[in-house]
C-alpha cells in the first residue's frame, strides 16, 4: 500500500511540477527555468538529508558509477516537461508522458536492463498498452 500511495504522490508531483515550470519558462526560458527548479530541488533534498541523515553515505563506494548518472536525468525530464506543456497543454503533454513513461519500463522489466528481473510478455499487457496509446490519441484529438 505504500508503494501505491508514494506513486500517486509522485503522479501529482510530477504534474505540479510540469505546470509550474511551464509558467516560469514563459517568464525566464526553459534553459533558466531548468537551472532555477534543479537548484531549488537541491536544496530542499540537502536540507530533507541534513535533517533526516537516513542511510550510510560510505554505501556510497558500492554503487556502480553508471547509475550516477541516473540524476543527470532529470534536466531533459524537465525541460522537455515544461516545453511540452507549454506546446501541448497539461493533460496532453502528461498523458503522453506517461506513455513514454510506461512504455520504457515494460522495455526495462522485459528485457530484464539495469539488474531488473526479466519478466515475460504476456498478450493482455501489450493488449493494455495499446489501449492506453489508443485513449491518449483519442483524448488528444
Amino acid at each position: 500500500m505504500k508503494g501505491v500511495l508514494f506513486s500517486i504522490l509522485a503522479g501529482l508531483c510530477i504534474t505540479l511540477q510540469g505546470i509550474f515550470n511551464s509558467k516560469m519558462g514563459a517568464e525566464l526560458s526553459g534553459w533558466h527555468t531548468t537551472v532555477v527548479v534543479h537548484a531549488v530541488a537541491f536544496t530542499l533534498s540537502a536540507l530533507v538529508y541534513w535533517k533526516k541523515r537516513d542511510g550510510d553515505i560510505l554505501g556510497i563506494k558500492r554503487v556502480p558509477p553508471f547509475y550516477f548518472v541516473g540524476g543527470a536525468f532529470g534536466v531533459p525530464v524537465v525541460f522537455s516537461e515544461l516545453t511540452a506543456i507549454q506546446q501541448l497543454g497539461p493533460a496532453p503533454a502528461i498523458s503522453i508522458l506517461l506513455v513514454a513513461q510506461l512504455g520504457a519500463a515494460f522495455l526495462v522489466e522485459w528485457r530484464g536492463w539495469f539488474g531488473e528481473r526479466k519478466n515475460r510478455i504476456e498478450p493482455h499487457q501489450i493488449f493494455g498498452l495499446v489501449m492506453i496509446v489508443a485513449g491518449v490519441i483519442i483524448f488528444k484529438w
